[in-house]
């Protein structure tokens, strides 16, 4: 087997290569953990919304059965039967 030997130019053009991938497999790598870290983010928004909407849901019932249907304004403080 013959053995070449390559010019510094194109050696310094490899290793240029060679370290641009580097660099773009390192910016992939922060990418997705920054990925993985917001998804466990919103899993956690998820769960208080569910919540949030239990607790709306649990309040409409107790108003409705104590005052029934009808239409409620927070900035007067009032509730208007229908």
């Amino acid at each position: 087997m013959e053995v070449i030997k390559l010019e510094d130019q194109e050696i310094k053009s490899l290793k240029d290569l060679q370290e641009e991938q580097n660099k773009l497999i390192d910016s992939f790598g922060t990418i997705e953990y920054q990925i993985q870290s917001l998804e466990l983010q919103k899993e956690k928004l998820v769960e208080n919304l569910e919540k949030i909407k239990t607790k709306e849901v649990e309040v409409a019932n107790t108003l409705n059965k104590k005052y029934g249907d009808g239409v409620i304004n927070l900035e007067s403080g009032t509730f208007s039967k229908q």
